[in-house]
Order: C-alpha cells, then sequence, then structure tokens
C-alpha cells in the first residue's frame, strides 16, 4: 500500500495507476491542448509540468512547471521524468523515440505504440481496415510507379498524403486527372505516402472517446465538422445524422479505443456517406489525443474532453458526459480573427477562449469560441 505521502498510489488489485492529490502530470508539448488539459487538471487537485521544446510555447503561462528543451535531450528528459508521476502528450507528432525513453521511467499513457502506429498514415489504415471498419479506397505510394498503379486501384480525383507528419492540409496534393499525378509526387519530394480515393460524403464528423484504465468508454456525441481550407472552422452538435448513425460512430470509436487498449481521450474523424439510402461512416483519421473538435464540451458539456482525459490518464473514474443546451457550436478563430472578438463578449450563451499565442498569424489556431443555446 502507498504511504500517504506518495503523490501516485497503485490499485494492487487491478493493477491501475491512481494519482493522489498534488500528483504531477507531464505532458509532452506546450500548445493549446496542453493548455487547456492543464487548465482542466488544476480543479482535480492535480498538477501539470509541459515539456516543450518551443521557448513561446502558451502552455507555459498556466502550468506549476516547464521544460523547454529538445525532444531529443535525454538528459532533460530524464529531469522532466524524475519530476513528475504519469505522462501524457498534447499532440501525435511527439517522436516516438521520445515517448519510448520516457516509458523507461515512468507510465506514459497513452501507451507509446499507439502514438507509433498513428503517425504513420498507412499503418494506421492498415489497423482500421484488419478491424473491419470502412475507410477510403487507399494504396501504398512509394514511387511514381506505384503512384500510376495506385492511381488505376482508387481511380480520380485522389489526394496524396506523405505517410508520416502532416495536418491541417499539410503534406497533401490532389490529383484531379492523371496528368496531375507527377507534379503531386515531386511536390511531395518523393517521400512515402498514401494515395486516398476522394469520397462523396454528405458531412464529416467525428467522435470523441474517452477510455480509463479499468476499460471503460464513455463517448460525446456525434459533432459535425465545417472545414475551410483543410482547417476546422465550425464544429455543431448535435449533428444532423440519424440516431442509427450516431450509434454506428460510437460503436466505431469504442471499437478503436478498446483494439489499441487505449488510456486517454481520442478524436476519430469520420465521412458520412449514403449507400442503399441509408447513412453510414468510414474512418478518415485517428488523433490519438483530444481534438479540435471537441473543444464545445469545455462549456457545452457536464465534462470537457480534457478533464476526461485527465481523469483517464489520472486513473480516476470517467464521467457520463451529458450535452448542455438544446444545441451547441464552436468556432474557431486563425489567424488575425482573434484581434476582432469584443463582438463575442455581449452575445449570451457566449464563451471566449483566446490561447496566448501572441502576434496571430496565417493559418494559425489563435483561440475558440463556444456558444450555447439553451434548452426550452
Amino acid at each position: 500500500m502507498a504511504r500517504e505521502t506518495d503523490p501516485i498510489g497503485r490499485q494492487a488489485a487491478e493493477g491501475l495507476i491512481l494519482l493522489k492529490t498534488g500528483a504531477t502530470i507531464g505532458i509532452l508539448g506546450g500548445g493549446q491542448l496542453a493548455r487547456m488539459l492543464a487548465l482542466a487538471a488544476a480543479p482535480l487537485g492535480l498538477r501539470c509540468h509541459v515539456y516543450s521544446p518551443e521557448k513561446n510555447s502558451c502552455a507555459f503561462d498556466v502550468v506549476h512547471a516547464f521544460t523547454c528543451a529538445a525532444y531529443d535531450d535525454e538528459a532533460a528528459l530524464a529531469r522532466f521524468a524524475d519530476a513528475v508521476d504519469v505522462i501524457t502528450y498534447e499532440f501525435e507528432n511527439v517522436p516516438a523515440a521520445t515517448a519510448a525513453f520516457l516509458a523507461k521511467r515512468k507510465p506514459v499513457l497513452p501507451d507509446p505504440k499507439v502514438l507509433a502506429l498513428t503517425q504513420d498514415r498507412l499503418i494506421e489504415k492498415n489497423f482500421i481496415s484488419d478491424l473491419g471498419i470502412a475507410t477510403a479506397p487507399y494504396a501504398t505510394v512509394h514511387s511514381a510507379t506505384q503512384l500510376a498503379d495506385g492511381l488505376e486501384k482508387v481511380g480520380l480525383p485522389a489526394v496524396l498524403k506523405t505517410r508520416t507528419l502532416g495536418y491541417d492540409g499539410k503534406g497533401q496534393a490532389k490529383i484531379m486527372k492523371a496528368a496531375d499525378a507527377n507534379d503531386a509526387w515531386r511536390s511531395l519530394r518523393g517521400v512515402p505516402c498514401i494515395l486516398e480515393g476522394f469520397i462523396k460524403f454528405e458531412r464529416e464528423v467525428s467522435v470523441i472517446a474517452a477510455r480509463g484504465q479499468d476499460g471503460k468508454v464513455e463517448c460525446f456525441e456525434v459533432t459535425e465538422n465545417e472545414h475551410r481550407d483543410h482547417i476546422l472552422h465550425i464544429s455543431r452538435v448535435p449533428a444532423k445524422v440519424t440516431p442509427a448513425l450516431n450509434t454506428e460512430a460510437v460503436r466505431v470509436a469504442t471499437k478503436i479505443a478498446k483494439a489499441f487498449d487505449y488510456v486517454g481521450v481520442m478524436g476519430v474523424e469520420m465521412f458520412v456517406v449514403r449507400s442503399k439510402g441509408k447513412q453510414h461512416v468510414l474512418v478518415n483519421e485517428i488523433a490519438p489525443r483530444v481534438h479540435n473538435s471537441g473543444h464545445w464540451t469545455i462549456d457545452g458539456a457536464t465534462v470537457s474532453q480534457f478533464e476526461q482525459h485527465i481523469r483517464a490518464v489520472a486513473g480516476l473514474p470517467l464521467a457520463k458526459p451529458l450535452r448542455l443546451g438544446k444545441k451547441v457550436e464552436m468556432l474557431n478563430l486563425i489567424g488575425d480573427e482573434v484581434e476582432d472578438v469584443e463582438r463575442f463578449l455581449t452575445q449570451p450563451g457566449t464563451s471566449l477562449h483566446i490561447y496566448g499565442k501572441g502576434k496571430p498569424s496565417p493559418r494559425r489556431k489563435m483561440g475558440h469560441v463556444t456558444r450555447v443555446w439553451p434548452a426550452k
């Protein structure tokens, strides 16, 4: 049995990590997601220590401690591990080697193996397909010849994506006709890629799923997402989907979380398609972290995705999420949109979240606004 002074106890019967009040959660990455995780941890009596190589990381402003060092600085990583009780991460592009190094010293949740798997779009797609879950048609592309073969398989139009890195539309090239193929391959500098066929979808949705250390899963309701220039613009709940589609989407997200033996919050992005008069979902991508489309939960649900993630990695029971209000809408503030926010402060039911990133730049997420319509 752990001493009362220990910041971390272990439930021997179940083999779970259980953080006590005053324990410290280490977070890899110092952006807005880490910032909001730290803000969610504080009311639970937990501290956060952020590790980030970016000296102007916006999460530094709200945490108990921070380390500014490179992800391959093993001495700094070792000191960070010594200062925390459990480690998580705010984005999936943290080097898998960094997570593996830390896992030898402290528990890292979600498991670094999940991080490594989801960093490669091809491996991720194969994993999803092996679960019997539908995706867009895809093909491996490691050469110009394979690109030609892939186009024969998936058809046109298609999109060529780098297997690793890339987000918010980065590391991608559309191929609308066969003559575009060589330019697309050269634009991505001939790195290993995956080719995906275009899908005629009715809408884009996502499910934010949380899985605790005890294996229990709680999902937020299906969220409808609208993108602008490949960046999430607006999220809305409830989504315009049938009850059957809602059930299917939640089932798919739950199946993925269980297959990963996942601990924490994850976002599953999906396309809603219609076949034989019925709606179905195709999985687009998995984000092994709290997700932009779940930001509405801070003000629009009985528990936020951020608190739910903290609960999971801390070994605390997950909450049952319930929407507050008739409907909820989240609007991202991109670039200089953050300079015109006064109008939101006078709108009933509206909450403003500024990330503290300093001077805005194009395509950068600077904050978000949530509006909750009261139930009548």
